[in-house]
């Protein structure tokens, strides 16, 4: 029987997790609930192998934005749900679409809801499942879907604003690599035998910037290869819980970049909270789903601790203050919000300020670091070439003195 990785906690807020055996982790969330628990993680354990493949499994989100569109046009037409499934599955392109929406049909058909359908299909996020159960209890899937459809367009938009600010320091940094690579492994060499077969004394300088290029030179393959092991291995360390959650806090912590990456998560986190409360879905029921937008363990952790706050009775904004999840201008918006029952609408705002916030400080930040890295370029090349040609001017000045005498 399958195990699974259960994380609840008590009605006293006590955290729980452990391995459990069950059909299926809807039975095993199901059995917890039915103890008085609430479950917010039941995860399959598996090796990291299975936890790759379950990646692969995943659907894209652009693919998951074209399916939504089109099933959302397909049930405003006034098409049966099991009929559109239909439809869409015999034009689907990706076999893994056309796989989960087989099967989602079989569940409907059967009598399932849709959302609970899709729950359980793998590499379907929360947040598009708990969309379906809120567009199913309001009687209004369409509207609910279209708001989801936008939700994502704009999320999209701002994760592609973010990536094509990075490429140009990413190519930059790649051709710094290669540049310094053919100097030091092929240039250095070629001036070491120069001066070996003219006997010249070198300065300290030439001779530690020689026996650089002659260790490149014949061990560069085993140091590609002692850092991909390096970094393989860290990978595979990343994928245990607490060094994972170690590592999100220690990257929150990082002088600016760490501030930019908690901005942009809250930004995240107002966007998913907002569109689930505008779709209808109770306001606890919304809270605990947004938690899964964080792509940090560490606040994803912190979000759960503070779901016992509010549980208790505690406002949102009272919660998060404590748990120190956002900084104190989105505490005190989202205050707001819950003063004059516009909670919505301020997270939205909330949102679009991070997002214009990130875009002016990842803009500043590249405009210093695309001349920092020409300034360490130049300074490399500089002293490597110095180093290669001092000796040809100690020798060129020993000549002219021989001819004086």
């Amino acid at each position: 029987m399958p195990q699974f990785i259960v994380k609840a906690t008590d009605e006293k807020g006590r955290a729980l997790s452990q391995v459990e055996q069950g059909s299926s982790a809807q039975e095993v969330r199901e059995r917890f609930r039915q103890q008085g628990y609430w479950v917010y993680a039941v995860q399959p354990q598996q090796a990291w192998r299975g936890r790759w493949r379950e990646r692969r499994q995943q659907l894209p989100t652009a693919q998951l934005l074209v399916f939504t569109q089109q099933f959302m046009t397909l049930v405003k037409a006034g098409l049966p749900i099991p009929r559109a499934l239909e439809l869409l599955e015999t034009r689907a392109r990706d076999r893994r679409l056309r796989q989960m929406l087989s099967e989602a049909r079989a569940r409907v058909r059967a009598g399932e809801q849709l959302s609970d359908a899709f729950r359980q299909q793998a590499g379907i996020p929360a947040i598009y499942t708990t969309t379906l159960m809120a567009g199913e209890r309001s009687g209004n899937l369409p509207e609910v879907l279209e708001r989801y459809v936008q939700y994502q367009r704009l999320a999209l938009t701002v994760r592609r604003k973010l990536v094509s600010s990075l490429i140009y320091p990413a190519v930059l940094l790649l051709l710094v690599v290669f540049v310094m690579s053919f100097l030091v492994t092929y240039v250095v060499p070629r001036f070491g035998e120069l001066y070996s077969a003219l006997g010249a004394k070198l300065p300290t300088l030439t001779v530690v910037m020689l026996g650089i290029g002659q260790f490149s030179r014949h061990y560069a393959v085993l140091a590609v290869l002692g850092l991909v092991a390096l970094a393989a291995g860290l990978g595979l360390a990343a994928r245990t819980h607490g060094l994972r959650e170690r590592m999100d806090a220690w990257m929150l912590r990082l002088p600016v970049a760490g501030e930019m990456w908690w901005k942009y998560q809250i930004a995240v986190l107002c966007r998913t909270l907002s569109t689930l409360l505008q779709s209808g879905l109770p306001v606890m029921n919304a809270i605990e789903t947004a938690g899964s937008a964080f792509h940090s363990l560490h606040l994803r952790e912190r979000w759960q601790q503070m779901l016992v706050l509010v549980r208790e009775g505690k406002p949102l904004a009272e919660s998060m203050a404590k748990q120190e999840l956002a900084p104190p201008l989105a505490v005190e918006m989202v205050e707001v919000g819950e003063q004059t029952g516009a909670l919505p609408q301020m997270l939205s705002s909330l949102a679009e300020f991070y997002d214009e916030d990130l875009s002016t400080a990842l803009a500043a930040l590249l405009s210093l670091i695309e001349p920092a890295i020409l300034l360490v370029v130049g300074s490399l090349v500089a002293l490597v070439l110095v180093a290669l040609y001092l000796p040809i001017f100690s020798l060129g000045a020993g000549i002219m003195q021989g001819r004086g005498h």
